[in-house]
């Protein structure tokens, strides 16, 4: 799941210009910030869960990256003349 979801606003600001507009926009890339995760890490490069002697892989199974970018949030403002 990833949504984006943009608002702006524009205004005229006739003390300086009738031509000069401003326009104030925010954006959110994965607003819900929904973590989609990866498939489990083996750990440290190793191909299988238990070592060479026998010991379980201490970091086997570990879900350390996920699919998705995280939410992120940007602001601007744009002016025209």
């Amino acid at each position: 799941m990833n949504l984006d979801f943009s608002v702006y606003k524009n205004m005229k600001i006739r003390r300086i210009s009738e031509d000069f507009n401003l326009q104030f926009r925010a954006e959110f890339f994965n607003i819900m910030n929904h973590a989609n995760f990866n498939v489990p890490d083996l750990g440290d490069g190793h191909d299988d869960m238990i070592d060479g002697s026998g010991s379980p892989n201490g970091g086997a199974g570990l879900l350390t990256t996920t699919t998705t970018d995280p939410r992120e949030i940007q602001f601007a403002l744009k002016f025209t003349w």
